[in-house]
């Protein structure tokens, strides 16, 4: 069986400039300072790796925000994107090749560095880079997967027996200021281990319950989903076709017979 998944556009006007917003953060031409965090390499006790220069644009948006912020201090970061995209539209040709030239020259020196950099690596660090960026990647699809299928209205998994005793928990027998959570958390869980049988069926019987409503739930959504195209929210097992019904032996013998 086969299924299409639909097309996200991202071509839209706030989505450009966000995307020029974003690298006026790396140019360091903000405000306010920004906390840098590590990167892979010095994740791995390496010293970081050489920056790539500016562009010509972003070199242009650099010089001009002072300017800009001069003339006007209250200009939001999306007014100065807009304006300065506008003046680098009919910017002098002549600065534009300095900002050019600057680039260039600025390139080669980044390119000497990046080869000297990476001639240093060993193996088992390239291997250990590349790793990590494969799992911040997995863990940003992960992230990007579980805001889309809430966005998409995904029936919630009901509590489990435990959680609601907890919950509950936190109503009869609050934390007190002289606790901490992780105290008044284990505090609790040894509770829920000397209760009887008869006292968790309580918490069972309601857990089971809403269970039952969220299979049929998450069927009637998932059943909605493929419908409309969103395949990558469904989970796997629901999209293997079912194996073919065996012929009955009676008919069996009957096909023989004839």
């Amino acid at each position: 069986m086969i299924y299409t998944t639909t097309l996200l556009s991202r071509g839209s006007l706030i989505g450009s400039l966000i995307s020029k917003v974003r690298p006026l953060a790396a140019a360091n031409i903000s405000n306010s300072s920004v906390h840098q965090s590590k990167t892979l390499e010095e994740q791995v006790g390496l010293p970081p790796r050489p920056k790539k220069p500016l562009t010509p644009y972003f070199r242009f948006m650099r010089e001009m925000r002072p300017k800009l912020l001069a003339k006007d201090p209250k200009i939001t970061t999306i007014g100065i994107v807009q304006e300065l995209s506008k003046q680098w539209v009919d910017v002098d040709p002549k600065l534009k090749e300095r900002l050019q030239s600057e680039y260039k020259k600025d390139q080669e020196t980044y390119m000497e560095l990046r080869t000297k950099y990476e001639s240093k690596l060993t193996d088992e660090q390239r291997a250990e880079i590349k790793q990590m960026k494969q799992d911040i990647s997995d863990a940003k699809e992960r992230k990007q997967l579980r805001k889309r299928v809430k966005d998409l209205g995904r029936p919630k998994k009901p509590a489990s027996a435990f959680l609601r005793f907890v919950a509950s928990e936190r109503l009869n027998t609050p934390q007190t200021s002289q606790q901490t959570y992780r105290e008044w958390h284990q505090k609790a869980t040894a509770k829920w281990t000397r209760l009887s049988d008869e006292e968790k069926a309580v918490y069972l019987q309601e857990s089971r319950k809403e269970l039952d409503h969220y299979k049929k739930a998450i069927s009637i959504w998932e059943e909605k989903m493929i419908r409309l195209g969103h395949i990558d929210v469904v989970r796997s097992g629901i999209l293997i076709d079912p194996p073919e019904p065996k012929a009955r032996k009676s008919q069996s013998i009957k096909e023989k017979l004839v």
